[in-house]
């Protein structure tokens, strides 16, 4: 990282007097840095939130050091950055970011520094929403089926060799490892809901972020709110969310942790369904919490919907 703050500072300037200066401001970045404790030799990679983070130290294994800008238990749509994020994003070496228009606060932020980035759902066929003012843009959560992750590690794997490529081999080898265990995940998802019947497969969530979940395990989706950057449930969004429950005798229905499950609770009080449990989409839990990694987000989704929806442990 020393070096990279040198070529590019270097590599803007014309003049011998201003080099001296820019290679002075260097000096002065690299020795803030070492004050603050960073003596890691590694390259640095900054995600845009804990999940990608966590899906890229698996392949990144020992070899480069993995950060995310949002902490756990963040929202990730309405997010706002803070000057120390500018900082932790100035001295990475690669910044990763979902894509499909999730991170709609990035564009503007990764505007004021100069660092190389890579779209981790690039190859992604994208789902799009269907409802209110969102409808016909691609649903961004695209990391909510383990399918697709297998192109989040590929992406991964390209971009950490061209960082790093004195590790390509180790990088190629926990990425086919880690896509093993996607796999598993997404055969036991579909094998705990094999037996619901056809009527009762549907997702009944607050915010629209399991479209590719559903897809993989033969659901249909209904959300209250397409998107969690909208504040709050309209009176409108809560009646269709209880007419389809009603409709299809859905016997339970589900929230995300970032947001409040008061509006579901209304569609529960209206229809007699169950409140299944609380899903995990946007943030993982603290290590001690329920859900630590990205792989076991996704179990325990797939387990609170398949026990919610079938009546029996998955």
């Amino acid at each position: 990282m020393k070096l990279a703050v040198f070529r590019r500072c270097l590599a803007s300037v014309r003049s011998p007097i201003a080099a001296l200066c820019a290679c002075l401001l260097a000096v002065a970045l690299v020795a803030c840095s070492a004050a603050e404790g960073d003596d890691d030799p590694r390259p640095t990679v900054l995600t845009t939130f804990t999940v990608l983070a966590n899906i890229a130290s698996n392949v990144a294994g020992e070899h480069l050091r993995v950060e995310s800008i949002t902490k756990v238990g963040a929202e990730i749509h309405g997010y706002e950055p803070t000057p120390g994020d500018i900082k932790k994003a100035a001295r990475a070496d690669l910044v990763l970011d979902n894509g499909l228009n999730l991170e709609a606060w990035f564009e503007q932020f990764l505007a004021q520094i100069e660092v190389d980035r890579a779209v981790v759902s690039d190859g992604v066929e994208p789902i799009d929403i269907t409802g209110d003012a969102y409808a016909g843009k691609p649903n961004p959560h695209a990391w909510m089926s383990p399918l697709n992750v297998r192109v989040y590690v590929d992406n991964m794997v390209r971009a950490f060799t061209e960082l790093d490529p004195a590790h390509a081999e180790d990088f190629r080898a926990n990425g086919e490892r880690y896509k093993t265990e996607l796999d598993a995940v997404h055969r036991d998802l579909v094998s705990a809901l094999a037996g619901l019947p056809e009527h009762q497969r549907a997702l009944v969530t607050c915010e629209g972020a399991f479209s590719y979940l559903a897809r993989d395990a033969g659901l249909t989706e209904k959300y209250i709110w397409p998107v969690n950057a909208e504040q709050q449930a309209t009176p409108q969004q809560i009646t269709s969310a209880i007419d389809f429950v009603r409709a299809r005798s859905v016997p339970a229905v589900f929230c995300e942790s970032t947001v409040s499950d008061a509006p579901m609770r209304r569609v529960v009080d209206a229809t007699g369904a169950a409140f299944g449990g609380v899903l995990y989409v946007d943030s993982l839990s603290e290590p001690d919490g329920p859900v630590p990694t990205y792989l076991d987000l996704i179990r325990h989704d797939a387990r609170t919907i398949a026990t919610a929806l079938t009546g029996r442990p998955a």
